[in-house]
């Protein structure tokens, strides 16, 4: 459970004083006084007079030259209603109108993750940002990043009314870190999704969100820094995303990036930041993941529970090293398994193939490779240029649907080919204590 002063009662927060007029407070005035001093007295009440009127607000203290009286001022301001305004994609709203419409549609998400510290399993608390895309009578279905909840237990998501309720995830897709929640919750507000291909740089755009995990429902505001960024993930994973300078810090991922309108066009994603103590301090560079790269994506989770036709070539597969490539092997990506049945082995892909080419198209290892294929659907078939016993061919091959069952049959694989590689290690003996070992990637 995460406290901040936002959740505090009344009681306990800091007095306020609340008063309709100027009041002055001091003791009768000396009965002889230097007349120099009494007119700068005189003027420096006025002035201050003057600004607290104007001010309508300001507080001024000043002291007596002589003596130990003091005036204090004190003024009201005019409290600001915000009405609720409707999102209609027509409508230039105000930043306070944005944030009172679409508040009541974004959440915290909290959680678990299990942390094996010294042979001990201990739960971490986890937190960041959603927000409801779909409800109908009995189900409501929140949209955040895939890195939120990636191994996350017992999820919890909590409004700005106080409301918690339990979530379970529908489904995720980790290639572009989205992931889906549903609560058993119906009737909630939703937001509007905009059109992220129509932003212009300059233009302004907000957040809400739970920066660190305990600043809940934080409002931040900036501009569209730059479209179209490929942006590197922790992961290798290659993003395009929108830059904005808006206020984002951990806790925020996950939450929603509205246009002008009021209208979603972003998902929050990730901050830049630098990754050691000596490199430079890197502020303003936010990235959100556009909405319209992933709408079709978050219906098709929330219809199958997953994304469907997305393509799998169904093999394992590493960079080829250095050391071989000076020996004459070309760059490429290296066959290491083959999933029985799959696309790859119907098309005639062997284990120490190495491809050079999709469609052709130069393949310099294994991120290229899922490069070339990501853009393609199951179904589709696909040549691939391969290296083998120092001859280059072409092998055609039909690409399988990345579904659950699938990915369980290649994490399946890679189990198998994982203790393989151990087995062996143990029967060689290892020349010097070094031996190259890659590191399979499923496709």
């Amino acid at each position: 459970m995460y406290y901040s002063d936002y959740n505090r009662p009344p009681e306990e927060r800091e007095p306020i004083i609340e008063t309709d007029q100027f009041h002055v407070h001091g003791n009768e005035p000396p009965k002889k006084k230097n007349r120099a001093a009494t007119k700068f007295v005189a003027l420096g009440l006025c002035c201050a007079l003057v600004g607290g009127l104007v001010g309508g607000g300001s507080v001024w203290a000043a002291s007596r030259l002589a003596g130990s009286s003091s005036v204090i001022y004190q003024g009201t301001g005019n409290t600001t209603a915000v009405s609720l305004a409707n999102v209609d994609g027509q409508t230039v709203l105000t930043p306070e109108e944005i944030y009172a419409a679409n508040l009541g549609a974004v959440v915290g998400v909290n959680g678990n993750v299990d942390t094996n510290v010294w042979g001990y399993t201990v739960k971490n608390a986890v937190s960041g940002s959603g927000f409801v895309i779909s409800s109908n009578s009995t189900t409501s279905y929140i949209l955040t990043n895939y890195h939120v909840i990636d191994g996350v237990s017992d999820i919890t998501v909590f409004f700005a009314d106080g409301k918690s309720y339990d979530a379970t995830l529908v489904g995720g897709e980790e290639d572009n870190d989205i992931a889906v929640l549903k609560v058993d919750v119906g009737n909630l507000q939703t937001v509007v999704l905009g059109d992220s291909d129509s932003l212009n740089v300059g233009e302004s755009v907000y957040a809400i969100g739970n920066p660190l995990g305990e600043l809940t429902f934080t409002f931040t505001g900036g501009y569209v820094s730059a479209k179209d960024r490929s942006v590197t993930m922790s992961d290798g994973t290659v993003m395009n995303m929108l830059q904005t300078d808006t206020a984002i810090n951990s806790g925020n991922s996950g939450g929603p990036l509205f246009n002008e309108y009021g209208q979603v066009i972003g998902i929050v994603s990730a901050k830049l930041s630098s990754s050691s103590s000596s490199e430079a301090s890197v502020e303003g560079l936010g990235f959100a993941i556009p909405i319209n790269d992933v709408k079709d994506m978050v219906t098709s989770i929330m219809e199958n529970g997953y994304v469907t036709g997305k393509p799998n070539v169904g093999i394992l597969m590493s960079d080829v090293n250095e050391a071989a490539q000076r020996y004459g092997v070309p760059a490429g990506a290296e066959v290491l398994a083959v999933l029985e049945d799959s696309g790859a082995d119907k098309g005639g892909l062997q284990v120490g193939d190495i491809i050079t080419a999709v469609d052709g198209q130069t393949v310099e290892g294994s991120d290229s490779l899922k490069s070339a294929v990501q853009d393609r659907k199951a179904g589709d078939k696909v040549t691939f240029t391969v290296y083998r016993d120092g001859e280059s061919v072409d092998v055609t091959v039909t690409l399988d649907e990345d579904n659950q069952t699938t990915q369980a049959a290649m994490e399946q694989l890679q189990q198998e080919y994982n203790s393989q590689q151990q087995s062996q290690q143990q029967q060689q003996p290892q020349q010097g204590g070094n031996y190259y070992y890659n590191f399979p990637f499923g496709w």
